[in-house]
Parts: C-alpha cells; sequence; structure tokens
C-alpha cells in the first residue's frame, strides 16, 4: 500500500481503540461540543466556528471543521444550542449535528451548576474507491462501505462562577458499530465512550486587572486507551489579546494566540506539534482557526456581557 493506506491505517488504529472524537487545542472555546450543560453559559447569545487540519503534509490526515450556537433562555434559568461537525480521516467522513438543553440551578451568589442534555445524529461514510492501491484489484477496496446514520445521546453538568468553571460531559452514550463493507453486513468497529472533565479559572496578575491568567485544563478518559490531559495557561491584555503554551501529555505542545477584534467579534489561531506519536517526524503538526461572535443586545441602556469563558 502507498502513504495513504498507511496513514489510514495508523489514524483508524489509533480512532477506533482511542480517539474517534476529533481533538481540538481551543477546546476551552469549544466545551458545548463535548459538554452539553455548558448552553446558555456565556449569558449571551454566542456563535464560535473552528478549522482544525492536524498532521499538515501527511496525506489522509484529519480535517475537523465544528460550528456551535448557543444562547440562555427562559430568563437565563435554562440554555439551548446547537453544535454541527464535520470529520474527514483518509476515506472517512462523519458529519453531526447535535441540539443542546440544560438548566441552571442557582447554588451560591455567584455560581450556577447546569445540568444538560444532547442528542443528534451522525452522518457516516466511508469513500473506499478513492484510495491509491499497490494492487489496483483488490476486491476489498472495489465498493465503498455502506452509508450509515448513528444517532446518539449525552449529558453533563457545568459549574460555573466569575472566576472559576468545572465540568464533566459524556458527549456519546451509544456505542454504534460501524459497518466494514458495502451491505453493512459485518461490524469491525465499535463507538467508544468519552468522558471530559473541563476545569479552568482567571487569575488578575495586575491591580488593574488589565493582565490576567486564564489556566484551563481538559482531561479525556476514552474505553480502552490511558486517560489524556490537556494544560494551557493563556494571558489576556486588557481583555483584547491573549497568548500562551499549551501541553498534550503522550502528544503534542504548541501555543495559542488571539485578538478580540472588537466587543463581539474575536478570532484565535493555535499550532501544536505531535512528539508523541511516529508521525510526529513526518507532519508539519496541527493548526487551528478559531472566529467568535458574540451577538449583544442592548438592555434597559447597557450592553449585556458575556461570562470570561
Amino acid at each position: 500500500m502507498q502513504k495513504l493506506l498507511t496513514i489510514i491505517f495508523i489514524v483508524l488504529s489509533f480512532s477506533l481503540k482511542a480517539q474517534q472524537d476529533p481533538m481540538f487545542t481551543h477546546y476551552s472555546f469549544n466545551t458545548l461540543s463535548v459538554n452539553p450543560a455548558y448552553a446558555g453559559s456565556r449569558n449571551i447569545l454566542s456563535a464560535t466556528a473552528l478549522h482544525r487540519s492536524q498532521w499538515v503534509n501527511f496525506d489522509g490526515a484529519p480535517h475537523t471543521q465544528t460550528i456551535n450556537l448557543h444562547s440562555p433562555i427562559l430568563q437565563n434559568k435554562a440554555g439551548a444550542g446547537l453544535t454541527f461537525m464535520n470529520d474527514k480521516i483518509g476515506p472517512t467522513n462523519t458529519s453531526s449535528v447535535f441540539g443542546d438543553f440544560a438548566v441552571k440551578i442557582k447554588v451560591s451568589k455567584k455560581g450556577k451548576l447546569a445540568l444538560g442534555l444532547k442528542a443528534g445524529l451522525k452522518f457516516r461514510s466511508n469513500k473506499l474507491t478513492e484510495l491509491e492501491l499497490d494492487q489496483i484489484n483488490d476486491p476489498k477496496f472495489q465498493t465503498n462501505a455502506q452509508n450509515q446514520i448513528l444517532p446518539n445521546l449525552g449529558f453533563g453538568f457545568y459549574y460555573s462562577s466569575p472566576k472559576f468553571y468545572l465540568g464533566l460531559g459524556i458527549p456519546y452514550l451509544l456505542r454504534n458499530e460501524f459497518s466494514a463493507n458495502a451491505n453493512g453486513s459485518d461490524n469491525f468497529a465499535r463507538e467508544s465512550r468519552h468522558t471530559y472533565i473541563i476545569s479552568g479559572g482567571v487569575i488578575e496578575l495586575s491591580k488593574d486587572k488589565n493582565i490576567q491568567l486564564r489556566p484551563s485544563t481538559l482531561l479525556k478518559i476514552a474505553e480502552g486507551a490511558k486517560p489524556q490531559l490537556d494544560i494551557t495557561a493563556l494571558f489576556y491584555f486588557n481583555n483584547k489579546i491573549w497568548l500562551g503554551p499549551m501541553f498534550r501529555t503522550a502528544d503534542a505542545a504548541g501555543v495559542l494566540a488571539g485578538i478580540k477584534v472588537s466587543d463581539q467579534f474575536s478570532v484565535g489561531y493555535s499550532f501544536d506539534w505531535s512528539y508523541g506519536v511516529n508521525t510526529g517526524r513526518y507532519n508539519g503538526g496541527g493548526h487551528e482557526l478559531m472566529l467568535r461572535y458574540d451577538f449583544r443586545f442592548k438592555n434597559k441602556g447597557k450592553i449585556e456581557s458575556p461570562a470570561p469563558f
């Protein structure tokens, strides 16, 4: 097999055992994708779009896009959201659309606990006929695997206050099976269940509050794999510019940077290099672009201010 089949074998083997869910270095900007209880937590109608290109310059490498939209509802006693995602690895393409709903409970003067539910569909296709083969007439690759529609649901909780947040989410409870051939009569893999624990906060580094440190962590626990921890430390300047390093255990290290172009629009970029896998010697790292737009509306002469997370 040529280079394309090599990466497919590596990626699919890794995905089916440990990480069939896409990863994002901007996980703190993309919490809704893994935790429905985050819906409405920014206290404003907010939209975020992310594009990730992983293992750049490597044939068949993952490319992922996600868009999420969420807002408080019912006088900020609940939240609702939508998440769209498209993930392509080699010949396999998975798209999904999920709805999110969260109920907020005030547990202290400044803290709220949200309980959330997620439900939706994944659309999976395998275009095996697009592969370049050493054995052109290999019967295993002459027919595309059957397209599948995979329903799923998830849940989560999310505690937030002005200076701290902590959440746990299991976005996909059902372990759907993947078809291995054109008629779908065989199953060669089953989705692994992922648990995401995310936490972070705000630390004031100057008396005028113009310099802040916003550390965050994401712990991912997947069936049949070692837990993986992301650690990020973003320094915010005048609440307009942010910059900081990231580290992902046994996988990658990198940097994030961003700017708040206006009160409503923000842009972010990250680069990470996969030092912990064999492909690290051959690829150009991972790149992400993040766009966020907050729909601010005037209310009683004041402009609503979103939470810092």
